[in-house]
Parts: C-alpha cells; sequence; structure tokens
C-alpha cells in the first residue's frame, strides 16, 4: 500500500499577542511608534537615502525598549510567544537561551513594498502588527526550496497551503506571527490609504 508522507516542514507561529495575558494597550503602542518616527531623524535620513517607503527604525535606532516602557511590556510578552514556538520547534539549546537581540518600528504608507529578504545572523524572527487597516498588505512567504526546483510545473492555484511555492497571511491588528529566520519573505505594496504600522524582531542564540 503507497504512503505519502512530509518532509522538512517550515513553521510559521500565529496567536493574539494578549494570548498569554494582557497586551500592551494597542493606541498607546501606536501612539509611540508614530512619535518616534516623527522625531527620528537619523532614521528618516536612512530612508530617504535607501529609497525604503514609509519609515523604519531599524538602522538608527536600538534602545527602543527604554526610550519607551511599552515596548518593554511588548518584549515580555514577545518572549512567552518565542519561548513557546521554540518549544514546538524541538531546538536542542545546549544550555543557551533564545533571547531578543534587535527590534524596530516599521511604518508603511499608502503604495509601499518591503522586498523581498530573510535575516541572517538570528534564529526566530516576527513581526507583531499594530495597526493594520482595510486593504493593507499581506505577508509573503516564500517556500525555501523554490530556487532548487528547476524544471518543476507551477502548482495549481489551489494547491494545498503546504505545497505552494508562495503563501500569503493576512495580519490583524494585535497578531504576533513568528517564523524561522532563513525563511524569506516580502510585504507586497500597502493599497490602503492608511498607513500600516508593524514592529519587527530578532531573537538570536546566546
Amino acid at each position: 500500500m503507497s504512503k505519502i508522507t512530509s518532509l522538512f516542514a517550515t513553521r510559521l507561529y500565529r496567536a493574539a499577542l494578549s494570548e498569554f495575558g494582557k497586551a500592551p494597550d494597542a493606541a498607546e503602542l501606536e501612539t509611540a511608534c508614530l512619535s518616534i518616527a516623527e522625531d527620528d531623524e537619523a532614521g528618516q535620513k536612512w530612508c530617504e537615502e535607501n529609497d525604503f517607503p514609509g519609515y523604519t527604525s531599524y538602522a538608527s535606532l536600538d534602545d527602543l525598549r527604554w526610550r519607551f516602557p511599552i515596548f518593554e511590556d511588548l518584549v515580555k510578552a514577545l518572549d512567552k510567544h518565542v519561548a513557546t514556538f521554540v518549544e514546538d520547534l524541538e531546538f536542542d539549546l545546549d544550555g543557551k537561551n533564545v533571547k531578543l537581540d534587535s527590534l524596530w518600528i516599521n511604518i508603511l504608507p499608502e503604495g509601499g513594498i518591503h522586498t523581498s529578504h530573510l535575516h541572517p545572523h538570528s534564529v526566530i524572527s516576527g513581526t507583531t502588527y499594530v495597526a493594520v487597516p482595510k486593504g493593507a498588505s499581506a505577508i509573503k512567504f516564500e517556500d525555501p526550496r523554490h530556487a532548487m526546483m528547476m524544471a518543476a510545473p507551477a502548482r495549481k492555484a489551489k494547491a494545498r497551503e503546504e505545497l505552494r511555492n508562495f503563501v500569503y497571511v493576512e495580519p490583524a491588528a494585535g497578531d504576533v506571527l513568528l517564523w524561522e529566520s532563513w525563511l524569506r519573505h516580502e510585504v507586497p505594496m500597502n493599497m490602503a490609504e492608511e498607513e500600516r504600522i508593524s514592529v519587527s524582531f530578532n531573537y538570536g542564540w546566546e
């Protein structure tokens, strides 16, 4: 009797930020993100020089959790989600820990995109969503084997999710998504008139 199994799973974690207790106040977090974006001249300059649409604090600020207490509250909530995901992934941590090593704000205006990329030098990456207006971009994940498929035919439009070359996930405000840092992803063009606001992060093994 024939048998077909799935090998080499790619895991994606999705939950409400509030799953393990009260989440940071959404309105306060949004206000903090917008305030930092307005004041961060270095970040604004980096975005302009690198043709980055909207705003990111990735290249300018590494101390968000100390600037506004709400980011420290956010990290405490994220730590619980990451611990749950790490347990699911069955990592052998060899006595070390998976800890936050970077945290940054993303504000994507109408027409803005974030091109395909991955996060080297970290283990777990993710995003929590602060403001997701109607029509805002999903996040697009790419099958890590895609470049090796060579002569393989395209998948059917309604292929099972685990067989697709690309998977789109539509987040809601208050969601947190986690994935292994080698997983390539992008944010297609934001079609909403309002800004799409999120906070992204990396956790390293140390």
